[in-house]
This record gives structure tokens, C-alpha cells and sequence, in this order.
């Protein structure tokens, strides 16, 4: 797999994921479902996740992910997959609360919005419980424990 990807550090937030668990994380989560891949991972602040979280889903508050899947206009063919925007101080706050390993919750949310740019959703049960399954695979190959338990 041919995979491009440019991490964006957009936040004060010291201890963050190396870029090599980034790549890790995308790849496991593309593995088998495409070959050659352009993506761009933002991490961002609280602020730049509300601003976009409220232009884009019209919540305003910041948010743990943000997909936002390229769809390039016909006859153009490309590898870009689209841009994913984490945001920090969400992922922290969210792993402490949740009980869990930060590690293992950037990793989870890595993969949960790549799914998104893939075209997978969860509005109802049934695509929820299609995702989750996917994520639970990847994750439990990872040697993360379900994140949905």
C-alpha cells in the first residue's frame, strides 16, 4: 500500500502520538480496502474543533474527530481520500473519563474517522454495528482492547 500522509501539529498539546503510530494506525484502518492513499490528519485545539464542528455539523462545541472526505469531480481520478481534524484536548479529556489508555483512544479515533472518509457511518443501528465491528478487528490487531465495552 502506497499510503501519503501529512500530519498537521495545529495545537499547544505537548505529548501526542508520534507520527509513525499515526501512519500505523491509517494503514491498519486502510489495509485491504485501497491501495494508494493521500490523507491529511489536522490536530487542533478546542477552538479550531468548535469553529469547524459548528460550520460543518452546526454543533457548536469542539469535537473528537472530523472527517471530511474528498470526492473529486468527474472524469478525475485521484488517490486523495480526504483530511481528518482530532482534536486534542478532546481525545485527553475523553480518555479520562472513559477509563481508558490516551494511546489507545487516539488510535481508535485515527481509525473511526478513516472509516468515515471511507464512507462508512453509524446514523443507524445497522451501519453502526457494521463499523464498530470493523473497528473492533483493527483495534483488537493493534492489541486494543473494544472500545465500545
Amino acid at each position: 500500500m502506497n499510503l501519503e500522509l501529512e500530519v498537521q501539529n495545529a495545537t499547544s498539546t505537548q505529548a501526542l502520538p508520534a507520527e509513525a503510530d499515526f501512519r500505523q494506525w491509517v494503514r491498519a484502518a486502510l489495509e485491504g480496502r485501497r491501495d494508494d492513499t493521500e490523507l491529511t490528519l489536522r490536530i487542533v485545539d478546542s477552538e479550531e474543533s468548535r469553529e469547524l464542528n459548528r460550520r460543518y455539523r452546526g454543533q457548536d462545541r469542539p469535537t473528537n474527530v472530523l472527517s471530511f472526505p474528498f470526492e473529486a469531480p468527474p472524469p478525475v481520478v485521484t488517490s486523495l481520500l480526504g483530511d481528518l481534524v482530532i482534536c486534542a484536548p478532546v481525545v485527553t479529556q475523553e480518555a479520562r473519563e472513559q477509563g481508558k489508555a490516551e494511546a489507545d483512544h487516539w488510535t481508535h479515533l485515527v481509525v473511526h474517522g478513516v472509516f468515515h472518509l471511507l464512507g462508512y457511518d453509524h446514523l443507524n443501528d445497522a451501519q453502526a454495528e457494521e463499523m464498530e465491528g470493523l473497528e473492533r478487528g483493527i483495534l483488537e490487531g493493534l492489541g486494543i482492547a473494544d472500545p465500545y465495552a
